[in-house]
């Protein structure tokens, strides 16, 4: 806009100072009639902005600085409160469960027996000349025909409904082998006889015998040409009943990044081929089914436990204590004879004759005493929970138990997640079971390490993978995730620009250059228009302790100490926002290094930030299990504190679905 048309005179341009002033004073009475007035900022020699504001704005910028630059903050504030309460950074979700796609395969291809029109001889072979001209006069020989190349015109028509993997390896098998493996001489063979026995014992390794069995051919009063089609589709049909079978073993039937975000797990590759090879040398094929299973200890304890709670009759006189019971020392409950039957059918021997005096002289009373307290901390000690005498939930579960079907269910999950991790879990390795809470190191010839650890809240839930360690960090500096900055962080920057600073955290560019948490556009970090990294500062208060043990992925979880050592001593500890906190972090250290916890204490003690490689192939299992083998081998069973033994069962009943399906297509 011209000066001229605004009213200021031919001469404001040149004398910005004196034309402001002149027209201030002018204008400001009528402003403060009308209750508002243009704010002219002139720069060089001519007009920047024009702004419309209050005078009490105008009489704050010109003569209070100070207060109207808290106001402009403070209406900033608020405008960055009200964006970031619309962002936020979802965690990772359950899906809805789609099962693998069974379909139709031909078999047409193997219809036809393929020869060869000219077969070189063995001298044009060698000097890869053309082919030579044979002077033999004598009549032909008679082409022999196999019975598997008799029957190969019932192929012509016919198809399987099976696994996109099984099809294909059926296919490839015949085209290389061209031969039967389960019939001979028109008759189903003893091979074939034991292979169907050892389908129907599927159920003894979790897995279900009906999506693996195949009927008899039925050959009574048919033609020839019937006959053959009944043989040939009993014989395919058994090659990829097998093959469904070993990659049900191999890899389980469910693909677990399927059921949720929380899962982060490569589906292990099978080679079918090699397997329908291996049945059709042996004549064992009962204990090819077998070794297809995983061989490994905790897979076969699994295995034995399955076994045995079948075996077992469903208990009637299950002990019950009501829901919600929650008894100290001193109170009075009706609940307490139950409790006490409860201990003295699931305690051991050992703990019942360490308190026959106090189970022999309970007489019924309601009263928790002090000898009864004492008798429910020796059952909780044993049980590895929390010895407080507090009977609350977890102890009550303890007491109970599990039902004979419930635990059955569990095992069974057990075996299904197992098949999702490699066979062989290596010979050091850190196993962490995040429904038991722990976490294990283990080496050959050296006494195992357990302890207790801290694991994601269910809003914020660790995820399932296996990676291998790689650092060991002394008096860690903490990356602050992005998902924190943003759901946590922001809120309180949004009330105090200046938190971070005051608060021991560092922010930066990601070229590494320092700035104020009061100087970033938090509004653009979270709307991701713009980066920065946060990080605490080690020391006391820093939310990873004194170290920590990474082995870098995705999901930004590794292992560490924390100055939060109380919670420890509970029974449940979801209380993280997904990494994984160590009660004896110095000791895992020193373990994965090699090293003397004195080692990784005098590191810690230098007081500076530093990292140290760990050497050899350490593998880690974050994983989840709520029936797992313990160090004895025994069987412990675990709260699904996730749900997620329900997501996979629904997961499992889509597949049930899909194959009960597929098989009557």
């Amino acid at each position: 806009m011209r000066a001229n048309e605004m009213g200021l005179g031919k001469g404001t341009g040149r004398n910005c100072v004196g034309g402001l002033a002149r027209r201030s004073r002018a204008v400001m009475g009528n402003s403060i009639k009308a209750g508002l007035m243009a704010t002219v900022i002139a720069s060089g020699f001519g007009i920047a902005t024009v702004e419309p504001v209050s005078a009490q704005g105008l009489f704050q910028r010109l003569f209070n600085p100070e207060a109207h630059r808290r106001q402009r903050e403070r209406e900033r504030q608020g405008e960055l409160r009200e964006k970031v309460a619309a962002v936020k950074v979802s965690a990772p979700r359950y899906l809805n469960y789609s099962a693998d796609v069974w379909k139709k395969v031909s078999l047409s291809e193997l219809s036809e027996k393929k020869t060869a029109e000219i077969q070189p001889d063995a001298q044009t072979a060698e000097t890869g000349g053309a082919a030579a001209v044979s002077t033999d006069t004598s009549p032909a020989a008679a082409v022999v025909l196999t019975a598997f190349d008799k029957a190969r015109p019932a192929l012509a028509d016919m198809t399987l409904t099976v696994l996109p993997e099984v099809g294909e390896a059926v296919v490839a098998f015949y085209r290389e082998n061209p031969d039967f493996v389960w019939v001979e001489n028109g008759k189903v063979t003893a091979r074939a006889a034991a292979a169907r026995r050892g389908l129907s014992e599927a159920g003894k390794y979790a897995l279900n015998p009906d999506d693996y069995f195949v009927a008899l051919p039925s050959a009574a009063g048919q033609d020839e040409a019937a006959r053959d089609v009944a043989l040939m589709r009993f014989e395919m049909d058994l090659s990829a009943a097998v093959l469904t079978y070993v990659l049900d073993a191999k890899r389980g039937r469910v693909d677990p990044n399927r059921i949720s975000q929380y899962h982060d797990l490569p589906r292990h590759k099978v080679d079918l081929v090699a397997a329908l090879e291996s049945f059709a040398s042996t004549e064992n094929p009962r204990q090819v089914l077998e070794t297809a299973q995983p061989q490994n200890d905790h897979f076969r304890n699994l295995t034995v436990e399955l076994a045995l709670l079948k075996a077992e009759d469903e208990e009637t006189d299950q002990i019950v204590i009501a829901p919600g019971t929650f008894l100290k020392a001193g109170k009075t409950s009706p609940e307490m004879k139950n409790i006490i039957a409860a201990i003295e059918k699931n305690a051991s021997p050992e703990l019942r004759a360490a308190h026959t005096e106090t189970l022999d002289a309970y007489d019924g009373s309601e009263l928790y005493a002090t000898e009864l307290v004492e008798l429910v901390k020796a059952f909780q000690k044993e049980l590895k929970l929390t010895p407080d005498g507090i009977v609350g939930k977890n102890t009550i579960k303890a007491m109970v138990g599990e039902t004979n079907a419930a635990k059955i269910a569990k095992v069974e999950l057990a075996m299904e997640r197992s098949r999702w991790i490699p066979e062989e879990l290596g010979e050091r390795k850190v196993f962490i079971n995040q429904a038991a809470y722990t976490a294990t190191y283990t080496a050959p010839g050296e006494v195992p390490l357990s302890m207790r650890v801290v694991v994601g809240k269910k809003s914020n839930q660790t995820n399932f993978f296996y990676d291998q360690i790689e650092i060991v960090e002394y008096n860690p500096y903490w990356g602050v995730p992005y998902s924190i900055i943003v759901n946590e962080m922001l809120p309180k920057l949004a009330n105090d620009p200046s938190y971070l600073d005051r608060a021991g955290y560092e922010v930066s560019t990601p070229g590494g250059r320092k700035v104020s948490s009061a100087n970033v556009d938090w509004y653009a970090v979270a709307s991701k228009k713009q980066s920065v990294n946060v990080r605490q500062y080690p020391g006391r208060a820093n939310a990873l302790g004194e170290v920590k043990i990474l082995f870098p992925n995705k999901h930004h979880i590794y292992m560490h100490d924390t100055p939060s050592k109380s919670l420890f001593k509970k029974d449940a500890r979801a209380f993280s926002h997904g990494c994984i906190r160590l009660h004896d972090p110095k000791a895992m250290a020193a373990a994965v290094l090699g090293k003397s916890k004195d080692y990784v204490t005098s590191r810690i003690a230098a007081g500076q930030n530093e990292q140290e490689k760990v050497t050899g192939d350490i593998p880690v299992y974050v994983s989840y299990f709520t029936a797992w083998p313990e160090l004895d081998g025994g069987v412990a069973y675990y709260t699904d504190v996730y749900d997620r033994d329900r997501y996979l069962l629904k997961a499992l009943e889509k597949t049930e679905a899909a194959r009960a399906k597929a098989r009557t297509s």
